[in-house]
């Protein structure tokens, strides 16, 4: 696992105006999960229109 400063914005239901904050984010071995705040965000794989990557816990 690797460490990376991220940026990290609410978007869902927010209207681009939601909450935001900047972490050190530890990445999965492929990179396709990085966890921040005890939380897991996976990648989208560039599939998102407005994100890169969705909380697994709540979608």
């Amino acid at each position: 696992m690797s460490e990376r400063l991220v940026y990290v914005e609410l978007k869902s239901g927010q209207s681009n105006s939601g909450p935001a904050w900047i972490s050190i984010a530890t990445t999965s071995k492929t990179g396709a999960t990085i966890y921040s705040n005890g939380k897991a965000f996976r990648s989208l794989k560039g599939s998102g229109f407005i994100a890169n990557y969705f909380d697994i816990e709540t979608g």
